[in-house]
């Protein structure tokens, strides 16, 4: 009796062919085998389902009534097998309906959406993208299941695990801004005159310090922090109307300088550049609808020194 454990999966597509050809050299060339290995083949086919398959008669290989029994079967079986094996097909952003979540800041928001969004609206109008607010913690359980597709931040502040795939993207650095007119801030702004000033805070996570006060620490100094908030936005309306001051990444700054009366000074403090990361999990890395949403965050990323 035939066994699955034991059966070679590989004689169906023989039986195929010889099912369709009922000629053992003619089946043996489309397997590109000789006539006495197809034969053996046979041979081991009959073995296996315990019939004789195919019988010479006056008007050639006839199949038994077993063998055409198997035929349709076999066939949907192996057409079944070649669909699971075939590489997916290319993806098609035009014809996608479907949604991708991403978990970032309002900074990567802020940066990324205005050259991000209408591209894809334009290139994939059925493409939903829906951005999520990083928590504290960085969210590796949502990524895991497939709850968030990709996770875009800096790399310092998310620490991701290093089994995950992580892509730098871009960098920046924090400035000093102030409103225009300020009487303080300069481009000659020294880290007494800095540490003098009151200072806004963004904190999303209601911290009452932040990188600027730990660079102050290791060096034993301190800043005043007149007010906390949990957006850039709302720190830069405040910033612009009053003499306090905040320190924020470069790109972004420029972006509110174009639409509101803000200047931006260099800051006298030592602080590193910080790189923005794409993270996505090894599940995902060939996956096509997240290539093309990778490469497609790639090119607007690009697009910001342009």
């Amino acid at each position: 009796m035939a066994d699955l454990r034991t059966f070679d999966l590989n004689l169906l597509i023989a039986f195929d062919l010889l099912m369709k050809e009922r000629n053992v050299s003619r089946a043996a060339e489309k397997m590109f085998i000789s006539q006495s290995a197809m034969s053996h083949v046979l041979q081991r086919l009959r073995q296996q389902l315990e019939d004789p398959l195919l019988v010479k008669t006056p008007a050639g290989m006839t199949p038994t009534p077993r063998a055409l029994s198997l035929v349709a079967p076999v066939a949907a079986v192996l057409k079944e097998v070649e669909g699971l094996i075939r590489a997916p097909a290319p993806f098609d952003p035009a014809n996608c309906r479907r949604a991708f979540n991403l978990a970032a800041t309002d900074y990567v928001e802020a940066l990324l959406l205005p050259k991000l969004a209408p591209h894809i609206a334009r290139q994939a109008p059925g493409v939903d993208i829906h951005f999520k607010r990083t928590s504290s913690r960085f969210p590796l359980n949502a990524l895991e299941q497939g709850e968030i597709d990709l996770i875009l931040g800096f790399e310092v502040m998310l620490n991701p695990p290093k089994h995950l795939h992580c892509e730098r993207l871009f960098d920046d650095y924090m400035v000093c801004v102030a409103r225009i007119g300020h009487p303080l801030v300069n481009a000659g702004l020294t880290l007494e005159d800095y540490i003098d000033l009151p200072h806004i805070l963004v904190s999303r996570t209601g911290a009452s310090t932040g990188q600027v006060d730990s660079w102050l620490a290791e060096h034993g100094r301190e800043r005043r922090v007149a007010l906390t908030v949990s957006h850039f936005l709302s720190a830069s309306l405040i910033v612009a109307q009053t003499d306090m001051v905040m320190a924020f990444p470069k790109r972004t700054a420029e972006q509110f300088a174009q639409t509101l009366p803000l200047q931006l000074a260099p800051l006298p403090l030592d602080l590193p550049h910080y790189d923005t990361v794409m993270i996505w999990h090894p599940l995902q890395d060939q996956d096509p609808a997240n290539c093309w949403l990778r490469a497609e965050i790639r090119a607007a990323c690009a697009a910001l020194d342009h």
